[in-house]
């Protein structure tokens, strides 16, 4: 029998549908002389410390550092996880192959390996690599199984990556909390997302400590165009001054007017972090909601493998363009243009050596209905796509060079000589007709009355990270680059994986170390407390962060070996205790700092709802109609509303006020919808619409090891207060309370 193992149950469900597994059975499924099985993401991990040595689970710097002599996994502690488990090993014991079906990714090897491991599975193993989950590329997969060995590197980097997040994190969070922690406080430091929050602190102290310098700048208005100085700002008034007096009593002449042609190219195919990068600066999606609806249009098969960093396609992919452009009916207007003619093969989207294991994210050719953000994802994503094929943009830039007795002002324009791709992102708005900086028709020679200004103004400081600027912080340790060809080249540097980078913004924020504020994130005084106590620089460098990153991706290509990595961990963790444990304690660091100061109990707080941001398009505030609260850019791009009334009911303010803390109301009465009274609560829809939820007037009868109503393979659990399912760690939020 062979044994598919795959990361999730909906994927190892694709894969059994694909091989004629039909038959559902506890826990796999089976057919066609396959079992096709599934774990729930980690099956297994990395032991705790009091594994190793009881001892060791006290937090005690007496202890520290903990560094194990050989590493070992075990299975995760959770009734759900165990019986899966069980069940894996059960059908091991049976295969006469196993075929790793995880995510052909480093995290989605690492996944199974540790399974197949602690099954002790001796046979043979075959791996399935797939970048869509489409039957043709499942079927194709199958037919080009790879042996297991060829993915062994990748194995042993990810292996290294989890031992050297738990050598760092481990040992430095018990240090740093035993050492400085205040009451109930644990200080978590980690190897990424420790010089994460260093960037945003140094940001934030940065613009704290920014000292405005005056400068003064000339310019002049002439024919309503404005041309500046063309040797730029001034640092001392009385230079520009003397210009300033000068030219004012002198006609502007035209001294010179040069065009020149040039080509726009379109915008590259996206990786992760140009997805996440691009969603939070349009759609304020975090990095997380982004990570997670690609990965839900890849389950859906209507996009490839998301969890990449190449903006590149591989040469194979080339004859499937055409096919993949053909079945995108909803974009039939763009790619009609494309499918009459032989498509565009340009290096700038098809290069062999910038794809190693997964190209750049694009459309399979599938489609299907999607929820409002999923669509707006996939849009934008098969847009790329198709625009990369068109014609390149021809622009003409335009320089004039002015004059007013002998100082010499400038000006610059571009012109859309023929707009190529850029007609894929055209909107009623945007680039019909575009023109960058329309100037008029000037001629050498010409002269005539202008209008000088000479003003003061000032330095600005760098702007607070957002989500998206973090992002590219990360991808290149720290360093502000905006050529993408030099990005690219950095990315073995950055900080963290594209598939973890959210992960670790978000772990910042559920441990408060950071906030929002509106679309900045901020650090709280607990993250600045933490950074200014660590002393040690080498646990702040987004540097040495990259540098790790850079061994990590050199032991999955062969260069180095995971002992040697691993080994440089063991050292600096070791050279890390031994100075902290010798620093004069300073400084107790609480999160009680974060708290805002309370209010006298005599004033209650009243919630507000005017002012706060908008839920839906995250940039505009809500605002107190006639009829209606609303967005403030109702009508420019955004159509959240909030009426006074639902169903014929009044909807008290405090309770939309809930509804955007708590996700809904509390059970109402007095709807009525279609004559008929209904209690229930209100909740948004996808698209952020009202919708009634009516309460429900029975619950289900529960016995205490019931299959699960929800997931199917979990089983009833009674808690303290609810029912509940044995798999609700690894996602079933199935609960019935008492």
């Amino acid at each position: 029998m062979k044994v598919c193992i795959a990361e999730k149950p909906s994927v190892a469900r694709e894969i059994a549908n694909v091989l004629g597994a039909k038959t559902k059975r506890d826990g796999y499924f089976e057919g066609n002389g396959y079992a096709v099985t599934y774990t729930f993401g980690h099956l297994c991990s990395l032991c705790e410390p009091s594994d190793y040595k009881p001892h060791w689970k006290s937090w005690d710097l007496n202890n520290l550092p903990m560094l194990p002599e050989k590493f070992k996994i075990k299975v995760s502690d959770n009734e759900g996880i165990k019986k899966q488990f069980k069940t894996v090993k059960h059908l091991f014991d049976k295969a006469d192959v196993v075929i790793n079906c995880g995510d052909a990714g480093q995290e989605g090897e690492l996944i199974q390996r540790w399974v197949l491991n602690k099954t002790k599975y001796k046979g043979v193993v075959k791996r399935l690599w797939i970048s869509s989950l489409t039957t043709e590329a499942i079927k194709e997969g199958f037919e080009n199984l790879k042996p297991a060995e060829n993915y062994d590197n990748l194995y042993h980097a990810g292996f290294s990556r989890s031992i050297g997040d738990w050598l760092l994190g481990i040992n430095a969070t018990r240090l740093y909390t035993v050492k400085h922690g205040g009451y109930k406080q644990v200080l978590s430091v980690g190897r990424v997302q420790t010089p994460t929050l260093a960037m945003l602190v140094n940001r934030y102290k940065e613009i704290e400590n920014f000292v405005p310098q005056p400068y003064w700048e000339l310019q002049t208005l002439y024919r309503d165009t404005l041309f500046s100085y063309e040797e730029g700002r001034f640092l001392k008034v009385e230079d520009g001054e003397r210009l300033a007096n000068k030219v004012k009593d002198h006609e502007f002449e035209i001294v010179s007017i040069t065009k020149k042609k040039g080509t726009e190219y379109a915008p590259k195919l996206f990786d992760l972090t140009g997805l996440q990068v691009y969603c939070n600066t349009k759609f304020g999606l975090s990095a997380d909601d982004t990570l997670k609806i690609a990965q839900k249009l890849y389950e859906k098969k209507v996009v490839t493998y998301p969890r990449v960093d190449t903006t590149f396609l591989p040469s194979d992919i080339y004859p499937k363009v055409k096919t993949i452009l053909s079945k995108l009916t909803d974009y039939n207007q763009l790619t009609a243009p494309l499918l009459n003619k032989k498509i565009k093969k340009s290096s700038r989207v098809f290069n062999d050596k910038k794809v190693t294991d997964h190209h750049a994210i694009i459309p399979t050719g599938i489609q299907t209905h999607l929820q409002h953000n999923e669509q707006r994802v996939y849009d934008i994503i098969t847009k790329r796509f198709i625009a990369v094929f068109y014609d390149d943009c021809k622009v003409s830039n335009t320089t004039v060079i002015g004059k007013a007795d002998d100082v010499n002002f400038k000006t610059t324009g571009k012109e859309i000589l023929s707009k190529g791709w850029r007609v894929v992102f055209d909107t009623s708005t945007s680039l019909s007709n575009q023109k960058d900086n329309i100037l008029p028709v000037f001629t050498k020679g010409e002269k005539g009355p202008h209008e000088p200004s000479f003003l003061e103004k000032q330095t600005k400081p760098p702007k607070q990270y957002t989500e998206a600027s973090l992002l590219r912080a990360m991808e290149t340790a720290g360093k502000q680059v905006d050529n993408d060809e030099l990005r690219d080249l950095m990315k073995e540097n950055g900080i963290g994986r594209p598939s973890t980078r959210a992960n670790i913004i978000e772990t910042l924020f559920k441990r408060k170390y950071i906030k929002r504020n509106k679309k900045q994130i901020l650090p709280t005084v607990t993250g600045i407390q933490l950074i200014d106590t660590i002393q040690n620089e080498l646990l702040k460098s987004a540097e040495l962060t990259g540098t790790w990153e850079k061994q990590l991706k050199d032991i999955e290509k062969g260069k180095i070996s995971a002992n040697t990595f691993i080994k440089g961990m063991k050292r600096m963790v070791d050279a890390l205790v031994y100075e902290v444990r010798s620093e004069k304690v300073e400084t107790r660091i609480s999160a009680i700092n974060n708290k805002p100061v309370k209010k006298s109990k005599s004033k209650p707080k009243k919630e507000k709802l005017v002012g706060t941001t908008c839920p839906k398009c995250k940039n505009g505030h809500i605002l107190k109609g006639k009829s209606a609260y609303g967005c403030n850019l109702y009508g420019k791009g955004c159509d959240f509303v909030l009426p006074f009334k639902y169903g014929e009911k009044k909807i008290s303010e405090n309770q939309y006020v809930r509804l955007l803390d708590k996700g809904s109301t509390v059970n109402l009465k007095g709807f009525k919808i279609n004559g008929k009274s209904i209690e229930g609560l209100l909740r948004f829809d996808d698209a952020y619409k009202l919708k009634l939820e009516p309460k429900l007037t029975a619950k289900p009868k529960i016995k205490i090891g019931d299959s699960c109503p929800k997931c199917k393979t979990g089983r009833i659990l009674k808690g303290k207060t609810a029912f509940g399912c044995s798999n609700y760690k690894t996602g079933c939020d199935f609960r019935v309370s008492f």
